[in-house]
């Protein structure tokens, strides 16, 4: 683990042009530092006389040229900035902090940094401001990782989701639940090492009804964790159908612009076309595909040999018919290989006169059909909500609920979840009751795993390994 006495730095900003960039200072030598490198424009506003969270104007200036310089020295300015002073604890490292506010070049940021650096602080690591966060007790670890999906949310729902876990709201549940455990671990500790004052009978009972609580709770989590990952990483959405049925059509009205290539040619698209959009706030990673059907060309035969492949990973397939051409073979084989996977069947081109019928497609495949036109852009409203029934349970409207959106915390969840149930099985054979603290350990241990409480180093090291710089 690094040593929290380092004072760090690094430009909080992306190293592009831009109207303002953003040093960010943390750390013991952190007011010393960036005092020793800037002039304010008003006497009295040296940084080191500066109260928390106030701000002064003024230049940074080159290596011997700040405030401490003889009256003889001729200060090289370096930019104009307002810096911003937060004196620990209150601050996002628990550490003193100073942020120096510039103008947005890459070669100004630079040039403020290698001064900062080269009076006594060093280049932070990715995420290590929030890490000092973490380690110094601001927040724990799920807010921590709730920071960079913040920074990385692609839609309303995942940004919402993020600020949820950030405020603590996930910590909190696990909190709660983590003191059931420990209450009952102390109790039968207790009671094993001083049975004259802590009475067991019935116990078994009582912890049973409190698991049944936990274990619902728990799944509660768990459940929440498929639509958590398709917020935070988009449904998986792939349009399947026979060349020529409007599969690109479609996708350019779901885009809003003309994304892809529309010909009468059948199968005018020979590779996949990946595009993220978001419809009405439900984010879809969206690939359209190849027509797939029997074919001798070679490179059609490629296209349509991924349109298969892309299949397999999607979340949601969207079968686009042709209602103005009859079925055929092709059609039945897609219908077969898609038969088990989530389907929208949208049957395309209502404004020409229909030759296929509703019926029709769903005796061979029993998923929900909606008649729509790409060139009149009609029938998209019912689409669109019948997507958000299929997801989301029929409603959007994020209200606070707590969604899993970390592999790592399902996977912990899980196995808290298992170790209570070994417990419970425990309690119906009959089990003597020191069987049962080995096991609750084991959850309580794999909940703290999910804020911190019980984590290695490594794993710590390699959450923020995968933050950006100054973050």
């Amino acid at each position: 683990m690094m040593k929290l006495t380092d004072t760090i730095a690094a430009v909080a900003t992306g190293m592009n042009q831009g109207g303002i960039g953003v040093i960010r200072v943390s750390g013991e030598q952190a007011i010393s530092i960036v005092d020793s490198i800037f002039v304010p424009k008003k006497a009295g506003k040296e940084i080191r006389n500066m109260d928390s969270y106030t701000a002064a104007y003024g230049n940074i200036v080159r290596d011997g040229h700040g405030t401490h310089a003889s009256n003889d020295s001729k200060p090289e300015i370096i930019d104009e900035v307002i810096v911003l002073v937060m004196k620990a604890p209150s601050t996002y490292t628990k550490e003193d902090v100073v942020e120096i506010d510039c103008h947005g070049g890459m070669q100004v940021m630079k040039e403020i940094l290698h001064l900062v650096i080269q009076k006594g602080a060093r280049l932070a690591e990715p995420g290590e401001f929030t890490k000092r966060a973490f380690l110094n007790g601001r927040i724990d670890l799920s807010q921590a990782e709730s920071v960079m999906d913040l920074i990385s949310a692609k839609n309303e729902l995942a940004a919402k989701s993020a600020v949820s876990q950030l405020r603590g709201d996930l910590k909190l549940k696990i909190q709660s639940m983590r003191e059931k455990l420990i209450h009952n671990i102390a109790y039968i500790e207790s009671a094993l090492d001083d049975p004259e004052h802590y009475d067991l009978d019935g116990f078994g009972d009582e912890l049973d009804h409190l698991l049944d609580e936990v274990c619902e709770e728990m799944n509660h989590l768990l459940r929440s964790a498929e639509n958590g990952k398709m917020m935070k990483e988009g449904i998986q959405t792939v349009i399947l159908g026979k060349p020529n049925a409007g599969k690109s059509s479609v996708l350019n009205v779901m885009m809003g612009r003309e994304r892809a290539i529309v010909t009468d040619i059948a199968g005018t698209t020979r590779d996949t076309l990946e595009e993220s959009i978001s419809i009405e706030g439900i984010p879809l990673n969206i690939v359209d595909t190849a027509g797939i059907r029997e074919t001798s060309d070679v490179v059609e035969k490629i296209g349509v040999d991924k349109s298969l492949e892309a299949m397999e990973d999607a979340d949601l397939i969207l079968y686009i018919v042709d209602s103005s051409v009859a079925l055929d073979e092709n059609d039945y084989q897609i219908m077969d290989k898609i038969k088990e996977r989530n389907v929208i069947i949208l049957q395309n081109k209502s404004d020409l006169k229909n030759v296929v019928t509703k019926e029709e497609i769903t005796s061979h495949l029993e998923k929900p059909v909606i008649d729509i036109s790409a060139k009149e852009q009609t029938g998209f409203e019912e689409f669109y909500a019948l997507l958000n029934d299929m997801f989301f349970a029929g409603s959007l409207n994020y209200n606070d609920e707590i969604y899993i959106t970390n592999l790592r915390h399902k996977n912990a969840l899980e196995e808290a979840l298992a170790s209570v149930c070994m417990v419970k099985q425990s309690i119906a054979d009959g089990m003597p009751e020191d069987f049962y603290s080995i096991d609750l350990m084991a959850a309580y241990e794999r909940l703290g795993f999910i804020i911190g409480e019980s984590v290695e180093d490594d794993l710590v090291d390699t959450i923020f390994r995968e933050f950006c710089m100054g973050k």
